[in-house]
């Protein structure tokens, strides 16, 4: 499963040069916590969430050590965002991104590593085609057995180690796999099963595989 699959599209965003109070204002309103900030262009140039407000509201003098902190770590001061009056000025840059064709579970691994509850898609040119969140990437966990099945079928089995349908069983049963079969190599064998944990929606997989060549190495 790519992330073209569960992204959406139609993103909100705003401009540079949106103001701060209507930014935080639509953040509210529409109940999300961040969206992506582009140029004229429809360039992704960062994102604005509402840490990045909560930043300007909460000021210099209750970050590390009180009023006079930043006297004596003037790097704790980020002067430009404190005195941000428009979206451009207080967003977070570069933003964290993915493009449409990566794995979900790059994805995931992202926003974890990252902190972040949302990534922006972008093409190749860097324009901005759409949006993927949290709650996105838990929907795909929730797929069905059936379709869980059909993407280790179709993407594991057929395109990546070309093998034919007869020669792998696969049963999913909530999201446990278990797989059978004999395949080229020993390395193939140890392979797939790592392959299968990566679709989402799977929990665990039970691998029962043997192999026609022994690999060896140099």
């Amino acid at each position: 499963m790519k992330i073209k699959d569960v992204m959406t599209e139609d993103v909100l965003t705003v401009t540079t040069a949106a103001s701060l109070k209507d930014t935080a204002q639509l953040l509210a309103d529409l109940g999300i916590s961040g969206m992506p900030v582009v140029n004229d262009e429809h360039e992704l140039v960062g994102v604005i969430s509402e840490a990045d407000i909560l930043y300007k509201e909460r000021g210099p003098e209750r970050r590390h050590g009180g009023s006079f902190a930043w006297l004596f770590f003037p790097e704790l001061l980020d002067t430009n965002r404190l005195g941000a009056r428009t979206a451009g000025e207080a967003m977070s840059t570069p933003a964290v991104t993915i493009g449409p064709n990566r794995p979900v579970n790059e994805a995931a691994g992202l926003m974890l590593d990252e902190a972040v509850n949302r990534l922006p898609v972008v093409d190749d040119d860097g324009k901005l085609i759409g949006i993927v969140t949290r709650a996105d990437l838990v929907r795909a966990f929730t797929r069905t057995d059936a379709e869980i099945e059909e993407e280790i079928r179709k993407e594991l089995v057929s395109r990546t180690f070309w093998l034919e349908p007869t020669e792998v069983e696969i049963r999913v049963e909530r999201g446990e796999v278990t797989v059978e079969g004999r395949l080229d190599t020993k390395a193939d064998a140890e392979l797939l099963p790592e392959l299968i944990r990566e679709v989402p929606g799977v929990v665990s997989v039970d691998a029962n595989l043997t192999w026609k060549v022994e690999t060896h190495s140099h």
